[in-house]
Parts: C-alpha cells; structure tokens; sequence
C-alpha cells in the first residue's frame, strides 16, 4: 500500500503500524526517509502534484493512505492549495488509473471552524463558510473531494484527528515548548475554552480501523470522522500540566479575545505589507483556536469504526516528557 507523507509524524506512525501488521508499503514524499525505510518500507521520492510520480508510486498497490499536506496558519494561498487540494486531486487519480480500491484522506476539525465555540457536535455539522487561514480552505475542499469521489470502484474515508500530539512531534508541542521557554504565551480570552486532543498512536490506530472498514463492509465508505481521545481537555489547563511536567512556569499573561483578534490583522497586513514570509506572532485564526471551544464527538468513529482512543491523555503525556527528556528537548 501507499502512503504519501509518510516521512511526517503521523504519517511514520501509520506507516509504523502498517509495517507491523505484515503490510507492504511504499511511502510517497519529498525525501528519501532513513528511519521509514528502517522499518521497511520502500521510499519513492518525488511530488504528489506530479501525476506521473503518483503513478509510478502507486502501481501495484491496493490501498491509499493520503496523509501529506502543507500545514501551518501562515503562507501563501497557492501553495497550500496546489499542495492540498491539487495534491488530493492527483492521489484520486492515481487511483483511478492503477485500479486502487480505497482510499483514507487524513484530513482535519478545522474544515467546520468558523471561529465559533464547537462543542461536543458530531459530523452532521456542515463545512465553515469562512476560512482564515488557507490550509483549512484546502483541506476543506479537498475533502469534499475525496468523498465525492467515493464510488464501488473506488471506496474513500476522512479521518478528522484533532491537534495530534506524543513522542516524534516536530511541530506543535517543540514549539509550544519553546514559547513557554520564553514566557511567550498569554491565555486568549477567559481561559475556560475546551479542546479535542490526539495521541499519535490512537491516530495510527484510526486510519488501520478506517481501511480495514473500507476492505470488509464499507460501511465507513463516502464519510468523514472526528478522532480524538473521547473527552475535550481544559486547553490552558493541560498546557500549564505539562509545563509543569517540565520544570515550566504556568501561563500568566492574558489578553482579551478581542485584543489578540485586532493583534493578528495588524499583524497580517504588516506581513503582507512587508513580504515576511515567516509566521506572525498572533493571526486571526490562531485567535480563534486559542479562544474557542472546539471539541467534537467520537460516537460514529467508535461505531463504524471500532475506534477507541487505547492510550489515555495521561499516559500520552507520561511518554511524551519521557520522550521530550530522552531526547534532550528541556
């Protein structure tokens, strides 16, 4: 099977479980990945936009697992669009033309954010109609396209894993590591906002569940789903938690939701103005996520799925400070 991303954090964790299951995989991505091929998958080195690439990856396999994207809240619109919606366009295809029977597209919560509190909806809630940043405008459209494209041919799923988390991030915990290091966060708003997070493993566990639905009864077939760990979390809470953990001081500083929204327009006119292309400290959408709610429910992915989040929040974040200490990153 084909994995494309997967030299990416949830993507290594995929093709990990792959591996472990017996299943032969060949990974798609931009570089040749020592560790991936380590666990003895096959690496095809090129771009997912490029048709003739994705072919040539794809040939021979029996199923897609499409977790490659551009992720981040800042940069330039075509690049998160040619990368996730021409991208998921061109893995489509690739099915189509090698007979590949399924298809699971990780996608992501943010594609139904509008910057309103989210709380314990299900996937009947419809896509926003408003998007800040351009990866949940991409990712929202490639979706649509994904399912759209479910057929007897051709059976297809998304998987919605909300903030994932645990030992191998590159991304949202170092830097939320590094912030905190430098007393550079603030509490947005009241402070009181719940959240959905995601361990790594039960992420794995997900897409393995979702393609093994679509191999037998399909009964997860032209649908999405939200995963999870079951239950929202405090945001500042299990942040200050896990500062803690690592001889971190607590969040203190605060700033009106109001405050910090005018904070990332001026910030995002400037960067335009300006021409950075480095991230903002504040965007628009980056206030929203810190102030609202947004936590979803599991109940279809248990059902149709099987799914269970087997490792808790807390043991996550026991192997996660273990991991953070092994590796020398506090």
């Amino acid at each position: 099977m084909l994995v494309t991303g997967g030299g990416g954090f949830v993507g290594q964790a995929v093709v990990r479980r792959l591996v472990a299951a017996g299943r032969e995989v060949v990974v798609a991505g931009r570089h040749r990945y020592p560790e991936v091929e380590a666990l003895g998958a096959r690496c095809e080195v090129g771009d997912i936009r490029a048709g003739e690439f994705l072919n040539r990856a794809a040939r021979g396999c029996e199923a897609v697992l499409h977790v490659a994207a551009k992720a981040g809240i800042w940069g330039r619109r075509r690049d998160y669009f040619s990368i996730n919606l021409e991208g998921s366009e061109r893995v489509i295809e690739a099915c189509r033309a090698n007979g590949i029977g399924y298809l699971v597209y990780t996608s992501t919560p943010s594609v139904v954010f509008a910057g309103r509190d989210l709380s314990g909806v299900d996937e009947t809630v419809p896509y926003a109609r408003r998007f800040l940043c351009h990866y949940a405008h991409s990712k929202a459209l490639a979706e649509q396209r994904v399912l759209a494209a479910n057929g007897p041919e051709l059976k297809t799923v998304a998987l919605r894993p909300h903030l994932v988390w645990g030992p191998g991030d590159s991304n949202l915990i170092p830097r939320l590591v590094a912030r905190g290091r430098r007393g550079g966060l603030a509490r947005v708003g009241d402070g009181n906002n719940l959240v959905d997070i995601s361990y790594i493993d039960n992420v794995a566990d997900a897409h393995l569940l979702a393609l093994a639905n679509l191999e037998g009864p399909a009964t997860a077939a032209g649908k999405a789903y939200f995963i999870s760990q079951g239950e929202p979390v405090s945001l500042w809470g299990w942040i200050d938690d896990l500062f803690t953990r690592l001889s971190l001081p607590p969040v203190r500083k605060r700033v009106s939701f109001p405050a910090a929204y005018a904070a990332g327009m001026l910030f995002e006119t400037a960067y335009r103005l300006l021409g950075l292309t480095s991230e903002p400290p504040m965007t628009r959408f980056l206030a929203e996520q810190l102030a609202a709610s947004h936590w979803f429910s599991i109940e279809a992915a248990r059902r149709d799925l099987g799914y269970q989040p087997r490792v808790s929040t807390e043991e996550g974040l026991g192997r996660l400070v273990s991991w953070l200490a092994t590796e020398g990153r506090f």
